[in-house]
């Protein structure tokens, strides 16, 4: 079997962009190839108070994870929908970024408390396949100023003076900062439910004491997922405890963005080999790819980390828990592959029906 090898370490952010509106950081496909293979991308945008967000679209799927902040404001125009949606975000919650929908982004608040979100998503129709590609109405780099003034003064019957002020005004780029005193549109707080899922507040779907909280939001759970068509989990470990082995079986990548706190990751991929074996921390993106296994064991701090799957229903398998599908074969098979007697593998089963994916420190 030919031998395949993937660089599978963990990556910060370069800065992309920064000004008085706020800065930008991306992970670029180029210094992380695993992104333009398994088609994830991701960024961070940081908001300090009235930065604002330039209105865009991109060509990518996407969700936005609140890391930090109270007072930011998003508005989405969906693709085929006239109609903007304003909504309040504050840190915990999810919002779904359907491919092609308009959005800008806005910190409402008036302290110094910055609005940071990572965004988490699938470049498969992407233009540099493991990055997102932004299209600005307008600004110093946006469509507006990209026509002749002759295409905008018939496109919005204007004369030629006024086309150029149409679409030469605004210079700035990506983001700007809004003066103080300006009042934005009204979040509609009917539909922020519908379309944001804040995951801190949710219930777990797995709690352990003193090994951690696991959730899953899956489109069953929050029905806009559908749009962008992702899976996210959010991973809360304790001290020392691990994030017991898994794998997706449904052909699909997982990658994982550590929140805060550190920990030591391991990865086992094609032919029993250990692709990964290194430290991990805040503000690292962790790409696992398809089938491979992966598990992580906290530091003394803790970790927290969010991670997403391209699929609104994913096939995740446990290796080490009462779900685990060395438990699901038959006695006999277990024993002949791993070549025990039949009571260390019953030892060896009993031991997988106390635990969960979550595992708490051996004292």
């Amino acid at each position: 079997m030919a031998s395949m090898d993937f660089d599978l370490s963990p990556k910060t952010a370069q800065k992309l962009f920064e000004g008085e509106g706020g800065s930008y950081y991306s992970w670029s496909s180029s210094g992380f190839p695993m992104l333009g293979e398994q088609k994830v991308g991701a960024g961070k945008l940081v908001l300090p108070p009235r930065g604002f967000a330039l209105p865009h679209y991109a060509d990518s799927s996407k969700i936005g994870y609140v890391l930090q902040g109270s007072d930011g404001i998003v508005g989405m125009v969906l693709p085929n929908s006239s109609e903007e949606v304003v909504l309040r975000l504050k840190k915990g919650d999810v919002i779904p970024v359907p491919l092609g929908a308009l959005s800008w982004w806005y910190n409402n608040g008036d302290h110094s408390e910055e609005v940071v979100i990572v965004f988490l998503g699938e470049t498969s129709k992407s233009f540099i396949p493991g990055e997102f590609t932004y299209f600005f109405l307008n600004g110093g780099q946006g469509i507006m100023g990209g026509f002749s003034s002759e295409f905008i003064s018939r496109a919005y019957k204007m004369n030629g003076k006024e086309a150029s002020k149409l679409a030469k005004s605004q210079t700035g780029i990506l983001l700007i900062k809004l003066e103080p005193g300006v009042s934005m549109p009204q979040p509609n707080n009917k539909i922020v439910e519908k379309m944001v899922y804040n995951i801190d507040a949710a219930p777990a779907d797995v709690a352990v004491n003193g090994g951690g909280v696991f959730k899953t939001l899956t489109a069953a759970k929050f029905p806009f997922l559908e749009e962008a068509g992702l899976g996210v989990n959010h991973v809360r470990l304790e001290a020392n405890a691990m994030h017991s082995p898994s794998y997706t079986a449904d052909g699909t990548f997982q990658a994982f963005y550590v929140a805060s706190g550190a920990g030591r990751v391991q990865v086992v991929g094609i032919g029993g080999k250990r692709a990964l074996d290194t430290r991990i921390q805040a503000g690292q993106l962790l790409v696992v790819p398809r089938f491979f296994v992966v598990a992580q064991i906290a530091d003394s701090e803790g970790m927290e980390f969010v991670s997403i799957l391209p699929t609104t229903s994913p096939a995740i398998e446990e290796f080490a828990s009462k779900k685990s599908v060395w438990n699901a074969l038959s006695p006999m098979v277990s024993q002949i592959t791993l070549s025990v007697t039949p009571e260390f593998e019953e030892f060896f089963r009993s031991n997988m029906q106390k635990t969960t994916i979550l595992i708490p420190p051996t004292n």
